[in-house]
């Protein structure tokens, strides 16, 4: 059995489990705490475990390396816009791939597998705590989006399992 037919099977037991699979029927798509959380990628990041969230509670935004990009902001536009989100919580994380890749080896990587460079960047981490203030900047000055609320950036210790807040 394949890794997505074993996932497919989990789904199936998930909808048909009243006490201990989906339950999130009774709510909207508007995010129960109003909350958009932008997030890396990375596996290790159990969001819903770390910070206590529930199916329902927050918009979760996750891409390579938790940086806010173009994308990033259209989710968040319409998070804000069409979803009520107010709050918007940026997490990053040491022992990050981005960390350890440089925009210049990626652009060489790409150029070797497919014969060109991609039309967007990386966006190689040098300075991680640099970088969660470059993403909070991105997000308080965008003009598509309300920022009614908070928007607070933090680094996951991976190593420690602990989260620091990255002051603006």
């Amino acid at each position: 059995m394949s890794v997505i037919d074993e996932l497919i099977e989990n789904a199936r037991r998930y909808g048909a489990d009243p006490e201990g699979g989906y339950h999130a029927q009774e709510r909207t798509a508007k995010p129960g705490r109003h909350l958009a959380i932008v997030a890396c990628m990375d596996a290790r990041l159990r969001l819903f475990s770390l910070l206590g969230l529930d199916e329902g509670d927050a918009h979760i935004v996750r891409n390579a390396g938790g940086v806010v990009t173009e994308d990033v902001i259209r989710s968040l536009t319409v998070s804000q816009h069409l979803l009520e989100t107010q709050d918007v919580m940026i997490i990053q994380h040491t022992d990050c791939g981005l960390v350890k890749s440089t925009d210049e080896g990626f652009d060489a990587l790409m150029r070797e597998h497919a014969g060109r460079r991609p039309s967007w960047a990386l966006r190689a981490i040098t300075d991680l705590e640099a970088n969660v203030r470059e993403s909070i900047a991105a997000v308080r000055e965008s003009p598509w989006l309300i920022n009614a609320g908070e928007v607070r950036g933090f680094v996951f210790d991976v190593a420690k399992g602990s989260l620091t807040e990255v002051s603006p």
